[in-house]
């Protein structure tokens, strides 16, 4: 297929079949193409929609999201993990009041130097929130591109990489710029799937090289596999009789940055010494069974450690610090954490039986 070929092919199909109703689309414009551009980094769509959705209704516009504390951002982030996004979105927004006057850059390079912001997310921002010709190349456009171009190699290894900018910037056209980059998105979540694409309705079938040598179970090539280091620790769950629980703030960076969380030890003995220097009676102590939750570099082992607070005088929580959580608090938790406290809050009676979070 010629290029115009293609772009008419690819047009065509978007607009009998495209995504066209999805909550970022109904009022698009660059902010809000941003907000669900970072959303939609490593998370599925059906996934992503309610919480854009509440993240808007919060903050609906990039004046709001500078103005409201880096707290309630991860806050409202919590469950979608990789939370150096929420942060960096909240970073990028004051800068984009700061030094831009609250509008965003019309260029690539420009938008590339806000936090968070790469050449892909720019190329959306651009492109499907103002209408300007840029190109795109997520992981969905990489695949469309890889199989029609009939293209081995990982992705995202550097050389193949190169390539598929070239592909992509040669085939984005100048006009509906916006329903192109969308198209080729929407084709490779619903068409050129993963696994068993739909290569009988694809628009592009003619053309596709993978399709046309029997290669689309092969290309794109995956990614090399790398053995997953295991990490272990202890974590707490101190209650108090109303069901209340201790949390500490985690670092501002590393993993589940800036959300609430249970205190963790490397071993039994250092929890029970912290609860020592407070006072805590650790008698009826009730071990449950270790947990397991996988990051994108690493396995977190962590056995969580119960105990009951009757009787035991809490200290107050502080905004930044440490302290007591009632039930309905409303704070941000790593998505396993808050899964473990809601299989304890629900069957008190067979917490030994809470099943592996694998």
């Amino acid at each position: 297929m010629h290029t115009e070929e293609f772009r008419t092919a690819l047009l065509d199909w978007f607009d009998r079949h495209g995504r066209k109703h999805l909550p970022w689309q109904t009022a698009r414009d660059p902010y809000r193409v941003w907000i669900s551009e970072i959303m939609l980094q490593q998370t599925q769509v059906a996934t992503v929609i309610p919480y854009f959705e509440r993240f808007m209704a919060r903050f609906p516009d990039v004046a709001a999201l500078a103005a409201g504390s880096v707290d309630e951002v991860v806050a409202l982030w919590a469950g979608l993990g990789y939370y150096a996004r929420a942060r960096n979105l909240h970073r990028a927004a004051r800068i984009v009041v700061a030094q831009h006057g609250g509008r965003f850059p019309a260029s690539v390079d420009a938008l590339k130097a806000l936090p968070g912001i790469g050449r892909s997310t720019a190329g959306a921002i651009l492109s499907l929130g103002s209408g300007l010709p840029a190109p795109i190349l997520d992981g969905n456009v990489k695949r469309v591109l890889c199989r029609y171009a009939g293209l081995a190699g990982w992705p995202g290894a550097p050389q193949v990489e190169r390539e598929l900018w070239r592909l992509s910037e040669a085939l984005t056209p100048e006009f509906r710029v916006a329903d192109h980059n969308q198209a080729m998105m929407d084709l490779g979540a619903t068409v050129c799937a993963k696994r068993g694409p739909a290569c009988g309705v694809c628009p592009l079938r003619d053309g596709c090289a993978a399709l046309r040598l029997g290669l689309t179970d092969a290309i794109p090539t995956p990614r090399p596999k790398l053995a997953q280091p295991v990490r272990e620790c202890h974590m707490l769950v101190l209650r108090d009789g109303s069901g209340a629980v201790y949390l500490e703030k985690r670092p501002p960076t590393g993993i589940w940055g800036g959300l609430r969380s249970l205190p963790e030890f490397d071993g039994l003995d250092a929890l029970l010494g912290w609860c020592a220097e407070r006072g805590i009676d650790t008698c009826r102590l009730e071990r449950l069974p270790r947990r397991r939750h996988t990051f994108t570099h690493f396995r977190l082992d962590f056995v969580p450690v119960l105990i009951r607070a009757e009787g035991f005088a809490p200290w107050v929580a502080e905004d930044a610090g440490p302290g007591w959580f009632g039930p309905d608090a409303a704070v941000g938790l790593p998505a396993p954490i808050a899964q473990l406290l809601r299989d304890i809050a629900g069957d008190n009676a067979t917490r030994g039986q809470i099943a592996l979070d694998l």
